[in-house]
C-alpha cells in the first residue's frame, strides 16, 4: 500500500468557489479533473510531488450521487460545510483487501476534459463514511503515466497529516500496510474532539509551508 491522494469536499458554494479559495491560500492552480459518471461527482486536481495529489470534489445534481456511496459521502460532507473527506491508499492487487474487508471492489472512472477515461477499482468508501479516520483503497487500471499526480507539474509537496483517530483502529481496518503507506510523510495522531478524520494537511507550496 502507498498513499495515493487526499480528498476534500467542496463547500456549499460549489467546486469553483472552493478551489479558487484554496488556490489563493496555497498559491497554486488546480486542474479541471472532469466527471465521475458512476458516482455523480466531479473534481479538480492539484498534482503534488512524490506521486500524490489533492482532489477537491463535489456532488452533481444527478441520480448517481444519491445512489453511489462516494456520491453520498461527498454530498453529506458538502452539506455539512465542506472540508476533508478522507485519505486514500493505492494497491497493485485489490483482492487481499476485498478478502480483509469482506466485500467486492467496485469500478470507478473519470472522464477527463481531454476525453481520456481514467479507470480504477475502489473499496472501503462506506468504512470511510462511517469512520473518517479510515482510508479507502484504489487499484489503478489506467497506465501509470495517466495518474492524476501527472496532470501537470507538481505545484506543492505533502509534508504531514494531522489525523484525529487511532493508528490501532486503522491497523484493524486494513492491517499494518495502511500505516506503512504513511511512512513517507509525518503523521500526528490526535485524540478525536468530535468526529475523527483528517484535521489538517501541511504542504510545502510556492509561497512556503501552509496548513490546510
Amino acid at each position: 500500500m502507498r498513499l495515493d491522494h487526499l480528498s476534500f469536499a467542496a463547500g456549499p458554494d460549489g467546486l469553483a468557489a472552493t478551489t479558487a479559495r484554496l488556490a489563493e491560500q496555497l498559491g497554486v492552480t488546480f486542474v479541471d479533473g472532469g466527471v465521475h459518471p458512476r458516482f455523480g461527482t466531479r473534481n479538480a486536481i492539484l498534482p503534488l510531488a512524490n506521486g500524490h495529489y489533492l482532489e477537491v470534489v463535489e456532488a452533481l445534481d444527478h441520480p448517481a450521487s444519491d445512489k453511489a456511496p462516494f456520491g453520498q459521502a461527498v454530498r453529506a460532507r458538502s452539506e455539512a460545510g465542506g472540508g476533508w473527506l478522507g485519505w486514500v491508499v493505492a494497491v497493485d492487487d485489490i483482492k487481499p483487501v476485498e478478502q480483509r474487508i469482506g466485500r467486492h471492489a467496485v469500478p470507478g472512472n473519470r472522464h477527463r476534459p481531454d476525453g481520456y477515461n481514467l479507470q480504477w477499482q475502489q473499496i472501503g468508501v462506506r468504512g470511510t463514511t462511517a469512520d473518517p479516520q479510515l482510508p479507502f483503497v484504489v487499484s489503478w487500471e489506467s497506465p501509470a503515466e495517466e495518474h492524476p499526480s501527472r496532470d501537470g507539474q507538481p505545484q506543492a509537496e505533502l509534508l504531514a497529516l494531522e489525523i484525529a483517530g487511532s493508528p490501532e483502529r486503522v491497523t484493524g481496518w486494513l492491517g499494518e500496510p495502511a500505516l506503512d503507506a504513511l511512512e513517507e510523510i509525518a503523521v500526528e495522531w490526535v485524540a478525536p474532539n468530535g468526529l475523527p478524520g483528517i484535521q489538517a494537511a501541511r504542504l510545502r507550496t510556492p509561497s512556503g509551508e501552509a496548513r490546510l
